[in-house]
């Protein structure tokens, strides 16, 4: 990197102090983890847990109260999502 850096930008190879590298792109998220845990999210709201127990109890009742439809819906999603990247053709879109 640095052999990189010194014949396209010599003047950050010489300067003093470390070099930052700033990454301002959007993660990428996964329809189906955006899927879970918008509504993992949601469920939680306005709780209170006064220790792990009852965070784990609680994430274990969030599990138990998801019907097979709410996994399949996420996993839709993805499908819809997955072909929209593909017919883009590699353009920008929201």
């Amino acid at each position: 990197m640095r052999r990189k850096l010194f014949v396209e930008q010599p003047s950050l190879v010489n300067r003093k102090g470390p070099i930052l590298l700033h990454d301002n792109t959007r993660p990428h998220v996964s329809p189906t983890d955006y899927h879970f845990f918008k509504h993992l999210n949601n469920f939680w709201r306005e709780k209170i847990f006064r220790n792990k127990e009852d965070a784990v109890n609680t994430f274990a009742e969030f599990i138990n109260s998801r019907t097979l439809d709410f996994y399949c819906n996420g996993i839709g999603t993805l499908v819809k999502r997955w072909k929209k990247c593909i017919e883009s053709n590699g353009n920008y879109f929201d």
